[in-house]
């Protein structure tokens, strides 16, 4: 059993402890400590676990055949590992290490909390980011160390080594011939090494800065977000009070560890002691829901919307008793609302009786809660998961914020769909100039808020006040009194040549809600009107040309199909009709390749 040494700057430290006769004695100082048990930084939150809630599947990936499960003792041993090798390599306290992957996995939590408990910085890297985007990341964090997670990433990286010169070497979490490979970065830590951890341990401070999180927009060079150990941590607690997961809990992850929503998520899981599983690619995120079965995960809107979009196309190839029951069920849940009427309530138990739970099993049958951010929910479709036993509660946030600013609960009364719910716990909201409605800039201020941008003073202080209040970009107002709405974002409404101001957001929402719409994106700056550049969902189109007798060749060519524009014109103009004339979309182009900004 080990002895607790509690600091309340650092965290906690775990020591050996000698096994003595005064059992008694020693049982209830231990039990006191525990009680008080706290961590203060990232790294501390593996030691935290082994304390409180001791867990035989901690981190949990696919492997081969089987789910290959690591405990808390595990993980911390492999952690201890990263932190070994890294020490050999001769990273000092503030250097950086890179990790660049599409998903995450039990080696990436690996790798950033061991270069953080020797003072290193983590810098995530998307694994989408154009190339120019990385190799400005690499300079201007001064990346020291490099893990990807591929040949294909390696390659991407490799053409730019000779121009990051801080880049010393590049490691694969692929096992590839003759490339540096993760195993060769780790190491089994001596005595020398354990006596480091401690020192370099004592020294981190939880407002030290812990990560650079580098943000991209529509123009010029990513922008890094520096976060804190307290940054992150404050985030974690207020979400943990808010979220009932627990140590008898399963989790899937499957978004990019390189944005902050699914880091921190996953954080907060590890906090409690739930099992956190990953993924093992985003095309199999389906099959491993069924395989896991977890009981909470975080996702984006998309997989809603196409899960919706999969219900409806399912529906065409059943009968048409079964379709009028389906679109009674998907009526009925939408109207949901979260308190029920007897009347209403006996209706919903017959639509789960005949449609909803089929829903759930394909989820894995288990499921208690989804946590929907990174792009606005569509509310009918909160309503209508949530009528169905799929409890989904949209928050809001940015990297700024480590991320969340607000979030919907799940007890009682604490949610309300088309909104993004009440602030967390320490996090302090003010609409500044309201209008009549009550709507205007969304300001925040708490310790979530970032320490600034990377080598960015001016940039940080355009947004970031003497008092600590941050500018979101975002318009938003509070509705039934406490309830955060976001209405659209500042900085992308537009002035179109004949002095209208369009809301993009608004037209994009619509858009991307149609099942034959996979990405939009709405322009018109200083132009006569608006357009819409519109990446169609193929596999959907497909099958629409199937049904019309269209024939099908490939996106690039189909995107410039007469028939394929004429019906997607029909899409656009039921999108228009309720819209005013200035908001109306009055061309559009089909774009055979999704993006990415």
């Amino acid at each position: 059993m080990p002895k607790i040494v509690i600091n309340s700057a650092h965290g906690v430290i775990l020591e050996p402890l000698k096994i003595t006769h005064t059992l008694k004695a020693t049982t209830k100082t231990h039990s006191h400590l525990i009680s008080q048990i706290d961590f203060r930084r990232l790294f501390d939150i593996f030691p935290y676990q082994q304390v409180k809630f001791p867990n035989k599947a901690a981190l949990v990936r696919k492997q081969n055949l089987g789910w290959e499960k690591y405990s808390t003792d595990e993980c911390i041993t492999q952690i201890n590992r990263v932190s070994a090798g890294l020490l050999n390599l001769g990273l000092k306290r503030g250097e950086k290490v890179g990790i660049m992957t599409q998903l995450g996995s039990p080696r990436w939590n690996f790798l950033d909390f061991g270069t953080q408990q020797i003072g290193g910085i983590v810098v995530p890297i998307h694994a989408q980011m154009k190339v120019h985007e990385v190799e400005f990341i690499l300079n201007d964090a001064a990346v020291k160390y490099l893990v990807v997670a591929n040949r294909e990433l390696y390659e991407k990286v490799l053409l730019l080594q000779e121009k990051v010169n801080p880049l010393k070497k590049i490691f694969t979490l692929e096992k590839l011939p003759d490339i540096p490979h993760y195993k060769d970065l780790e190491t089994e830590p001596t005595a020398r090494h354990l006596e480091e951890f401690e020192g370099r341990k004592a020294s981190i401070h939880e407002d030290d800065l812990a990560t650079i999180i580098y943000t991209s927009g529509t123009t010029g060079n990513p922008k890094g977000v520096m976060l804190s150990h307290k940054n992150i941590i404050s985030n974690i607690k207020a979400t943990i009070a808010l979220v009932p997961v627990n140590c008898d809990k399963r989790t899937l992850s499957f978004l990019p560890m390189s944005h902050i929503f699914e880091r921190m998520v996953t954080y907060a899981y590890m906090a409690v002691g739930a099992s956190v599983h990953y993924a093992e690619r985003r095309d199999m995120v389906v099959e491993n829901l069924k395989e896991v079965r977890p009981h909470y995960f975080a996702s984006v809107p998309r997989l809603l919307e196409k899960m919706y979009d999969s219900i409806l196309e399912n529906g065409k190839e059943r009968g048409k008793i079964t379709q009028r029951i389906l679109h009674w069920a998907i009526r009925l849940g939408e109207r949901y609302e979260g308190r029920m009427r007897l009347i209403y309530f006996l209706k919903i138990k017959l639509a789960d009786l005949l449609v909803y739970r089929r829903w759930r099993r394909v989820l894995g049958g288990k499921v208690e809660g989804v946590m929907v951010g990174a792009a606005a929910l569509q509310p009918r479709l909160g309503k209508l998961f949530s009528a169905a036993g799929i409890e989904i509660r949209e928050g809001y946030g940015m990297t700024e914020t480590s991320p969340v600013i607000a979030f919907n609960r799940f007890e009682p009364g604490g949610v309300r769909f088309g909104t993004v719910g009440m602030p967390i716990p320490s996090v302090e909201v003010k609409i500044e100039n309201p209008d009549e409605d009550g709507e205007g800039l969304i300001l925040v201020k708490g310790p979530n808020v970032m320490l600034g941008y990377h080598n960015l003073p001016e940039r940080t202080a355009a947004v970031l006040d003497k008092n600590g209040w941050f500018n979101t970009g975002d318009i938003g107002k509070f509705v039934h009194k406490r309830f955060l709405q976001i209405t659209d974002r500042k900085k992308d409404i537009f002035k179109t040549s004949s002095g209208k101001y369009i809301a993009p957001v608004l037209l994009e929402n619509r858009l991307n809600a149609s099942p034959f719409v996979d990405k939009s994106m709405v322009v018109g700056f200083q132009k006569p009107f608006v357009t819409a550049l519109v990446a169609p969902d193929f596999f959907q189109l497909k099958k629409w040309c199937e049904a019309n007798n269209v024939h099908w060749t490939a996106p690039q060519f189909m995107a410039i199909n007469p028939k394929v524009e004429q019906f997607m014109q029909t899409v656009v103009d039921e999108i228009n009709n309720d819209l005013k004339s200035e908001e109306r979309i009055r061309k559009f182009h089909l774009c055979y390749q999704p993006w990415d900004i």
